[in-house]
């Protein structure tokens, strides 16, 4: 569904722009990735809207098809990929599940702050930030996913999730259709 409205208490959630997946063969490449982050991000805090940065430390994926051992992350693979301008102000959340909800504060920190709606990006399209939508949504905050703003190491998963998944449960549209919107509404 087409981006119809920002509210008023608007909050972005920036998923796992970290330095452990920096080199992955992404779809898009990751400086396109943060370009748009930056942009999105600069234009919440000029609104005065919440930025949260969010980091994965080691999930576990229990018994899957892909799961294997894995030895610990470095400590730097959380640091967020250093081309990606963060402020005093943004909120810091760290994760050890796929979504950034599940055994986390950042609902909690949602609401105190009136957040009603979520704009999601980041990495990876049908992983983090699917989880990530998919648990917004069912928290009943309103979605927002950036088209160009996700990018994942599988063109099939992520065109799955833009195409098949999202348009069921979030509005989507292209970064700049969202500050479009937002300095809109703020206008």
């Amino acid at each position: 569904m087409p981006i119809t409205a920002i509210d008023q208490k608007t909050a972005l959630i920036v998923i796992d722009l970290q330095k452990s997946i920096a080199g992955h063969p992404l779809l898009t490449p990751i400086g396109d990735i943060i370009e748009r982050a930056n942009a999105l991000s600069d234009a919440f805090r000029r609104h005065g809207l919440p930025v949260v940065q969010v980091v994965v430390d080691n999930v576990d994926l229990g018994r899957s098809d892909t799961s294997r051992p894995r030895p610990p992350a470095p400590p730097e693979a959380m640091e967020l990929i250093p081309d990606l301008n963060t402020a005093p102000s943004d909120h810091h959340v760290v994760k050890t599940t796929v979504g950034a909800f599940t055994s986390t504060e950042l609902e909690s920190y949602l609401r105190e702050q009136g957040v009603t709606q979520v704009v999601v990006i980041g990495v990876a399209t049908s992983f983090g930030v699917e989880s990530t939508v998919r648990h917004a949504r069912e928290l009943g905050f309103e979605v927002t996913v950036a088209t160009d703003a996700v990018t994942d190491v599988s063109e099939e998963n992520h065109d799955r999730a833009l195409k098949g998944i999202f348009p069921r449960m979030a509005e989507t549209g292209t970064t700049q259709e969202i500050i479009d919107k937002l300095d809109e509404s703020r206008a």
